[in-house]
């Protein structure tokens, strides 16, 4: 079993930084990958970014490339993803989630995951 708990959404103006925090627990965090996904009202849930426990490997969509960074600190069995230059096109729910590791190629799909964080919303206003 993962628990995973999401912080740090808020209300930023467009241009602005917020950084999410994925809180995590369990015994087996190190065989995971945790991602982050994001919706917004109407849509399917979208992957934004992906990173392993070990922090070795790391992918993104193209649409936030260069603006947002995925990371970890194992020590506090964290994920952040820090989020830079926002638009109003990134607000949505934003949600944590562990798949496992060795499935990498497809992580860009939520049917890979098997544990959720219950979500935090990010709005980016013009």
């Amino acid at each position: 079993q993962v628990q995973l708990v999401e912080s740090g959404g808020g209300l930023v103006q467009a241009g602005g930084s917020l950084r999410l925090s994925c809180a995590a627990s369990g015994r087996t965090l190190s065989r995971y990958a945790i991602g982050w996904f994001r919706q917004a009202p109407g849509t399917e849930r979208e992957f934004v970014a992906v990173v392993t426990w070990s922090g070795a490997r790391t992918s993104y969509v193209d649409s936030v490339k260069g603006r947002f960074t995925i990371s970890r600190d194992s020590a506090k069995n964290t994920v952040y993803l820090q989020m830079n230059s926002l638009k109003p096109e990134d607000t949505a729910v934003y949600y944590c989630a562990a798949g496992w590791a060795t499935n990498w190629g497809a992580l860009q799909s939520p049917d890979e995951y098997d544990y959720w964080g219950q979500g935090t919303q990010v709005t980016v206003s013009s």
